[in-house]
């Protein structure tokens, strides 16, 4: 150790340090060796350097500059961090995901407040308004599995652009189909649940390709806030275009926006970090040396997968199982809120379809906020030393029992404001699930994600054609929407006790036979 000191004041003087730099220089001697970009500084002094030579070298990069400096620069660093986060090419990509995702939901929320003035217009019985909704659901139960191998192979940039655009293509053709036949309408809503069946999918491998670990919860949380406001925007703005344009002038509005996004996602975004022109080398050395080294996704050449999954390999897994049946029940959740809030205020509390839309639109908002923070919140967790798998169930205990709780408030509800209050804090309380089982898809089957996306949306997708078809016949039969809610309610609790038993954040094993 004298040695090692008096090394560090042999190199003072012919280097010329100043007092807060030595102290560093002094304090690096003593750290882990940094593999980043580095720059070796070797110390001569009165002819001394062949003794130095056994010392440890001192490596510098810009990481250390920006993030290692002494204590009484640490607020600066914390400021700067946040301006450069906010500024970086990862955040530009997350916000094209993001309203990518926006248009998404808005394209599927339009059917539903449309449903209203079409079935009044052709005499449709609330049983058939469902199955005219679910058709969406039968196209989007295909597409999933084929989608997820699709990104694995080609990347999610392309594939995200193709699925936006034949989305686009089957919201803008939807008044001509549905004013040339039944079938016609049923097969261009299909299309499009066809072509959003990438959107998820290509949103994660974005994501993991494009953000460290450290970041991966809050870019899923402000991605799926997109998703999540572009229910609300579709919901407010589509009454409003619909007294303006008619019943169409929505599909035709939201169908050319996805056009214009496609030329801005091609144009000004990158598939991987390294291949964008705009990156900054900063930014670039952040994302490659941050990456977590246990996911097999590589900046320049992904790693496919082979072109038949082990699917019996991958289904014989109970933490498997646990994500299939959380998202099955998140989206029997999901799209009964989506298909049939409107319709619920509308009967039950005699609301008009502008307030019905409204008090529909409400809680997506909260839930787009409360999932970036629930996302923050999973981040910071983690990073101080709780368990990823406690981490993700804590979070999955959140987004269902919080909404099974609230959904009983619902069914109880007297006035529109109150069913309002209950259903926004439903579903602000369901974000949590983006933190949960959504993040936990990367982190169990990391070189099967794509595909086992695929399967737990597929049955996903099963979940919410009988929760929306199941809906409109429930309410015939028994006459009764709360029965319904109170129903919801109790399938709630018991996927979350199933997730809390079986799942977990650790990697699975997927490459042994089944026996």
């Amino acid at each position: 150790m004298a040695a090692l000191s008096s090394a560090v004041t042999l190199a003072a003087k012919p280097l010329s340090l100043p007092q807060n730099h030595r102290a560093r220089v002094a304090a690096a001697l003593h750290s882990p060796k940094r593999h980043l970009k580095r720059t070796e500084f070797k110390f001569f002094a009165n002819g001394s350097s062949a003794s130095l030579r056994s010392l440890p070298r001192l490596y510098v990069s810009s990481n250390d500059a920006r993030f290692n400096s002494g204590p009484e620069e640490s607020q600066q660093q914390q400021s700067s961090s946040f301006a450069e986060f906010i500024t970086s090419e990862r955040v530009k990509v997350v916000a094209m995901l993001a309203l990518a995702l926006a248009l998404c939901n808005a394209d599927r929320v339009v059917m539903s407040v449309a449903i209203v003035p079409l079935s009044l217009a052709n005499g449709w019985s609330r049983a058939f308004a469902g199955i005219v909704q679910s058709s969406f659901l039968w196209g989007y139960l295909v597409s999933p599995i084929a989608g997820g191998v699709l990104v694995d192979h080609y990347g999610g940039k392309v594939v995200m652009a193709w699925g936006v655009a034949l989305w686009s293509l089957a919201t803008f053709l939807t008044p001509w189909a549905s004013q040339t036949s039944l079938l016609a309408l049923l097969t261009v809503r299909a299309l499009l649940g066809v072509a959003e069946g990438v959107a998820l999918p290509s949103m994660n491998n974005m994501v993991v390709r494009w953000f460290p670990q450290t970041e991966r919860s809050r870019a899923v949380g402000i991605s799926m806030a997109g998703f999540m406001l572009g229910c609300a925007i579709g919901l407010t703005l589509s009454p409003i275009l619909m007294s303006q344009g008619g019943i169409f002038g929505p599909f035709v509005i939201f169908g050319l926006s996805g056009f214009l996004w496609v030329l801005v996602w091609l144009s000004a975004t990158s598939s991987t970090p390294d291949q964008s022109p705009q990156i900054s080398k900063y930014e670039l050395e952040y994302i490659l040396n941050r990456r977590q080294k246990s996911f097999s996704v590589e900046t320049a050449k992904p790693k496919k997968v082979k072109v038949i999954p082990p699917f019996r390999r991958l289904l014989s897994k109970l933490p498997t199982w646990s994500l299939i049946i959380a998202n099955a029940m998140h989206s029997w959740g999901f799209f009964i809120v989506l298909s049939w809030m409107p319709i619920y205020f509308s009967s039950v509390y005699r609301v008009d379809l502008r307030h019905a839309a409204w008090f529909s639109a409400v809680p997506w908002a909260l839930m787009a906020v409360m999932g970036y923070f629930a996302g923050l919140w999973s981040d910071m967790m983690i990073q101080s030393g709780t368990s990823v798998t406690l981490t993700r169930k804590i979070m999955q205990c959140i987004g269902f029992v919080g909404p099974g709780l609230c959904l009983i408030g619902l069914a109880t509800a007297k006035n529109p404001a109150i069913g309002s209050a209950w259903l926004t804090l439903a579903f602000g309380l369901k974000s949590f699930s983006h933190s949960g089982f959504l993040v936990n898809l990367q982190e169990i089957a990391p070189r099967y994600s794509g595909v086992l996306h695929g399967i737990s949306n597929t049955a996903g997708t099963l979940a919410a054609i009988i929760g929306t078809v199941g809906a409109g016949f429930f309410v015939e039969l028994v006459g009764s929407f709360p029965g319904f809610l109170l129903l919801t309610s109790l399938l709630y609790f018991l996927a979350a006790i199933f997730y809390c038993l079986f799942a977990t954040g650790e990697r699975v094993n997927f490459d042994d036979p089944v026996v």
